[in-house]
Order: C-alpha cells, then sequence, then structure tokens
C-alpha cells in the first residue's frame, strides 16, 4: 500500500520510464508532427492562391499551365502543350504565378515612386 502511494509500480519498474516516456512523445510532437503540420498548412495556401495561367508542377514532375480550377470538386486542368489533362489538387507540388501579375505589381510600385517624387 505504501508503494502505491509514493508512486513506485507495483510491477517492480519505477515511474522514471513513464516521465521518459512522456518525454519522448512531447518530443516527438515538437520536432515532427508540428513542422509537418505547418508544412501542410502551407501547401494549402499556395493551391487555394492558383489562378488560371499560374505554371505548376505536379508531384510527378509534369510542367503545365493552369487552364481552370475547380475547388468544389478538387480538380485542377493543366494545358500541357496542347494537351488537357486533370489532376487533384493534392497533386500540385509547386506554382508558380504568371508573369502579367508579377510585372503589375512592379508597375504599381514604380509608379507611386514617380508620384512621390514629383
Amino acid at each position: 500500500m505504501l508503494n502505491l502511494v509514493l508512486g513506485a509500480n507495483p510491477f517492480g519498474g519505477n515511474s522514471s520510464f513513464l516521465i521518459i516516456l512522456v518525454l519522448m512523445m512531447v518530443m516527438m510532437y515538437f520536432m515532427v508532427m508540428r513542422p509537418q503540420k505547418k508544412q501542410q498548412q502551407k501547401h494549402q495556401e499556395m493551391v487555394n492562391q492558383m489562378r488560371k495561367g499560374d505554371q505548376v508542377v505536379t508531384i510527378g514532375g509534369l510542367h503545365g499551365v493552369i487552364d481552370s480550377v475547380n475547388n468544389d470538386t478538387k480538380i485542377v486542368v493543366l494545358d500541357c502543350d496542347g494537351v488537357y489533362l486533370k489532376f487533384n489538387l493534392s497533386a500540385i507540388r509547386t506554382v508558380e504565378p504568371t508573369a502579367k501579375a508579377t510585372e503589375t505589381v512592379v508597375e504599381e510600385t514604380v509608379d507611386e515612386t514617380k508620384e512621390e517624387t514629383k
């Protein structure tokens, strides 16, 4: 009875094993699960920002241009040199925005600097 009150294990082991086990679980969470969750959120944001005309690379290494995106069915249609292919949104590895989108951002910043100097 005295052993149970003091926290000793009735099976002959000590309670330090339980503490080590809990510490290992906590370390596993912070070193594996948490970074993986952040990476998934980053990928989800990238997929949600896809627009028609963006260049993408699939997980299979296929390069193409987005023809249409349907978030309801989670399907994206890619134009690969005139061949239209359907992929799940989860099959997209990277998205590169079109040059038009980046050019408009650059032009807006240049126009703002010209107005400030006048």
